[in-house]
């Protein structure tokens, strides 16, 4: 009984449980799933996606949230593509610059929220729009087109079989993991997170934590951008449109706590691997593409509704 409790209340458990059952299926289910190329991409996707996640999931971990990390995504696009293709910058410039902006852009959603007092839903609704509508003045919607092939290695090259996307991935949520469990700072921005008041009475700077927050969302979503024009080799600015849905599912499947106080690198990364399986195994087995934003809202609804189940177990256990 004692391991059966383990288990259900160790929220990385079981959501690799259900990574390894939904690998499995689709492994059975369809010839072409662990076929070479199709782990390459898959691989390639699932690094993508925890990128985009782990820019909400930031934010979310401080007892916010950020609408805007796809504008924010579309506006460090196209300053790369428009710093290599234009401004005739080389890639790692053009990618510090859209990094640089990324973080300014966060600055600015951190500036209003912690500042002028507006919660953060209202502060980034308004923000996505102001991006998007940057990106679309700025770009007047063409695309940058003439990306040089050694931009591309991270993209489309692999290592031991998986996208080099993939590695860098690893590493950063290493990183994470890391900060948020051996540092001031993490635990700082989950204490912040957990219980703002607490934290703020405990001596806290709870401002230049949610601001912190913001700037590494920013960054973390810049980052994406500068990966997926890597990956695509051209700069969208229709990038980062369909960002926002993505960066909740996986946070909220990977156990990140819609409240605060509660991230897992691993728990990012198996979220990311569920959302992708899961996508990658409907086109697999054919099925209706038109109804995938349904899946994706019933896995969130799911995840929250056991995530609830979790805590109520927890409450029951500790009478």
């Amino acid at each position: 009984m004692g391991n059966l409790d383990r288990l259900v209340r160790n929220k990385d458990a079981g959501i690799a449980f259900s990574a390894l059952l939904l690998f499995v299926g689709f492994s059975l289910s369809s010839e072409s799933f662990l076929s070479a190329y199709n782990l390459f991409n898959i691989s390639r996707i699932i690094a993508f996606s925890a990128f985009v996640a782990l820019a909400q999931a930031v934010v979310l971990v401080a007892g916010g949230m950020n609408l805007s990390v796809g504008a924010i995504g579309g506006l460090a696009t196209i300053a790369t593509g428009y710093g290599i293709q234009v401004l005739g910058l080389p890639g790692w410039l053009a990618g510090s610059l859209a990094l640089a902006i990324g973080c300014t852009a966060g600055l600015l959603n951190g500036l209003i929220i912690t500042r002028l007092k507006i919660n953060s839903f209202v502060t980034t609704l308004a923000t996505l729009f102001v991006f998007t509508g940057l990106v679309h003045g700025f770009s007047e919607g063409y695309a940058y087109t003439e990306i040089p092939r050694g931009f591309t290695f991270l993209g489309r090259q692999k290592f031991l079989g998986l996208s080099n996307l993939f590695w860098v991935m690893a590493l950063v949520l290493l990183v994470t993991h890391y900060m948020f469990r051996h540092t001031v700072f993490g635990r700082r921005l989950l204490a912040t997170g957990g219980n703002l008041e607490a934290a703020r009475l405990s001596g806290i700077n709870t401002n230049r934590m949610l601001l912190s927050s913001h700037i590494l969302s920013g960054g973390l979503a810049a980052l994406a951008a500068v990966l997926w024009v890597s990956r695509m080799g051209s700069a969208q600015p229709a990038t980062g449109k369909d960002w926002l849905i993505t960066s909740f599912a996986v946070a909220i499947v990977g156990g990140t706590g819609l409240a605060g106080g509660s991230i897992s690198a691993l728990g990012l990364l198996m979220g990311a691997f569920i959302i992708v399986l899961i996508k990658n195994g409907l086109v697999l087995l054919e099925a209706n593409v038109y109804y995938e934003q349904a899946f994706l809202g019933s896995i969130i609804l799911l995840a929250v509704v056991v995530s609830r189940l979790r805590d109520i177990y927890d409450e029951r256990l500790e009478r």
